[in-house]
């Protein structure tokens, strides 16, 4: 697998809004994972056995795991950080469609600085014309909406995160 084709695999996580993609050829496995505007990859290239005459050098050579990052950023003044250590993020359970309140129109369940606790219903996702209410499962403030109202989420993206009591 050249660099060209991971930059391509890169811009196709980055641009579609894929979480995650595992490709392999052969014995190359390139795995991409999307997290909150960090693209992770990592590649594995099988170790070539010695050989007796010397192999061409290639130009490309492909490193063992690379991570790329969205461009750092300080927050803005009253903007959260989100890389705080201690926020707990609140994940999508299931695939489907988020809401942030109950009908259009209507007041979102919880907004950025509401306070919450356990059982308290943050969202609904729509799946598979099924609405799902999703609870809090932690007592805490809300800092960071990470999504918005009417936007199909994956299994395991974080919806909110969590400043916890």
């Amino acid at each position: 697998m050249t660099i060209e084709e991971i930059r391509e695999l890169i811009h196709t996580v980055c641009s579609t809004g894929v979480a995650e993609l595992e490709v392999q050829r052969g014995e190359n496995r390139v795995w991409i994972k999307r997290t909150a505007g960090v693209v992770t990859q990592e590649i594995h290239v099988p170790q070539q056995t010695q050989q007796t005459a010397p192999a061409p050098v290639q130009s490309n050579t492909v490193p063992t795991q690379v991570t790329v990052a969205a461009p750092s950023a300080q927050p803005a003044a009253g903007e959260p950080d989100l890389t705080d250590p201690t926020l707990e993020p609140i994940k999508s359970p299931i695939v489907g469609t988020f809401y942030a309140a109950g009908a259009p129109g209507a007041d979102n369940f919880v907004k950025v600085g509401d306070t919450i606790k356990p059982g308290k219903v943050l969202c609904i996702i729509e799946s598979m014309k099924l609405m799902n209410e999703i609870e809090s499962e932690v007592s805490g403030t809300i800092v960071k909406r990470l999504v918005e109202n009417g936007q199909p989420v994956e299994y395991g993206e974080v919806l909110f995160l969590v400043k916890p009591n």
